[in-house]
């Protein structure tokens, strides 16, 4: 049987979302299909409005409604701390710590030379530019081979900018094992970090 051309397409659109294969693709779009049209009028503005009514804070790259975002316009953050991350939902998830209170600089991704991603496809030249009155620099990228390769890229990089010589402290965020977690369970990487990031009870 072949599927109507206007369902074809949308499967195909939902295909390249991440994470949805060609199952979950169809599935969706028959869902959406028996769906009320006020319904679908309503999804389909929700989606063109996500460009429309969202910008990229100048400063630190955050979705934000407004431009400089809530973050970079607050006061009452920490101007000498300044944490770089990889994605908007890392702000959201270390927001969700209440423990930073900082700002923060978004590179949208980490470097990937499999995927054709290189420094100059991200947010990262212009760190350097904000670091006037900032005495840490915390690197939070992902503890994988892209995370790690971008936060060895940041750091050299900042080091022939001079960073060192503005006083800025360049730490990398821990990692180990989660709270609730066996260390059986463990792979290597994960107890070595562990081991290496132990601090004095």
């Amino acid at each position: 049987m072949k599927l109507p051309r206007a369902v074809q397409n949308l499967i195909e659109k939902f295909e390249k979302l991440p994470g949805v294969g060609p199952k979950s693709a169809q599935r969706l779009v028959f869902y959406l299909l028996h769906n009320p049209d006020h319904e679908l009028e309503d999804f389909a503005q929700k989606i063109t409005a996500l460009k429309k009514n969202t910008v990229l804070c100048e400063h630190c790259h955050n979705v934000s409604e407004s431009n400089p975002c809530s973050i970079c316009g607050d006061p009452s953050r920490e101007v000498e701390v300044l944490c770089v991350v990889e994605q908007p939902l890392d702000v959201i998830a270390l927001e969700r710590s209440n423990s930073f209170k900082g700002k923060y600089h978004v590179l949208h991704g980490s470097i990937a030379p499999l995927n054709n991603i290189g420094p100059d496809q991200l947010f990262l030249h212009d760190i350097a530019d904000r670091l006037e009155g900032v005495t840490e620099l915390i690197i939070a990228t992902n503890p994988t081979m892209e995370g790690e390769a971008t936060a060895l890229y940041i750091s050299e990089y900042l080091a022939t900018r001079g960073a060192g010589a503005n006083k800025v402290t360049i730490t990398r965020i821990g990692h180990g094992l989660p709270i609730g977690a066996d260390i059986e369970y463990a792979d290597g990487v994960t107890l070595a970090r562990a081991l290496e990031g132990r601090r004095k009870l």
